[in-house]
């Protein structure tokens, strides 16, 4: 029952929240993991999926290859990957194991979106002389993109809870509060820490939602 005081005393103190080993700074780097690991996996994941999608063949096989990838854990992912060359360096590890991470939503989700287009409306554009490209680009990524937009979401929540993982290599990121909590056998900066990744995770599922509430109705309609 004193637990919890405590940990409010620990995140109300300012000295916590500044210095190199604050949460200000920590927050700020698990936030361009994030963000980064978010953006390399859509470049790998979305081309795939819109051609994948428009194309109408492979799609089935890739998104089943992706999702079998995800029965694997991601420190499992992450432990290997510092036993190969890549280990030596000291960011790469956790980005690929975080991209391999997200590529499954994002890539699932697109392709769905992509197949779901109303065939009807994909036959029109075609009668009217569109070319592949155009017909990806003006008609069937368009009306993908709600979708398209949920995979985002998906991966990008995922990425703020497992990004925690990069502290166990020596990286930065709210991980290493909860990391130098265990290290301190302090259970308050530990509980701290995973309150401060929760709320987090949950601030950027609230951004996407308010996104998605605003956004034009093509771009809501089928998030829902």
């Amino acid at each position: 029952m004193n637990t919890l005081p405590a940990v409010w005393s620990w995140l109300t103190t300012a000295a916590n929240w500044s210095g190199e080993n604050g949460i200000g700074h920590r927050l700020e780097q698990h936030l361009v993991l994030t963000f980064a690991c978010l953006a390399i996996s859509a470049l790998i994941a979305l081309p795939i999926a819109l051609t994948l999608g428009h194309l109408g063949r492979g799609g089935a096989l890739a998104v089943n290859l992706a999702n079998v990838g995800r029965a694997v854990p991601t420190f499992a992912v992450l432990v290997l990957l510092l036993l190969t060359p890549i280990g030596r360096h000291e960011q790469w590890p956790t980005v690929i194991a975080l991209v391999l991470f997200a590529i499954p939503p994002l890539l699932t989700n697109a392709y769905v979106g992509m197949r779901e287009v109303d065939q009807d409306v994909v036959r029109a554009a075609r009668g009217m002389g569109m070319t592949g490209a155009q017909l990806v680009w003006r008609v069937e990524a368009p009306l993908a993109f709600p979708l398209v937009l949920t995979g985002v979401r998906i991966a990008a929540v995922q990425l703020v809870a497992t990004a925690t993982l990069a502290a166990l290599v020596g990286g930065g990121g709210l991980g290493r509060i909860i990391t130098a909590g265990f290290n301190l056998a302090s259970t308050p900066q530990v509980v701290a820490g995973a309150v401060v990744v929760a709320v987090f995770a949950l601030l950027m599922e609230a951004a996407f939602e308010l996104a998605q509430r605003f956004a034009p109705v093509w771009v809501r309609g089928r998030t829902r």
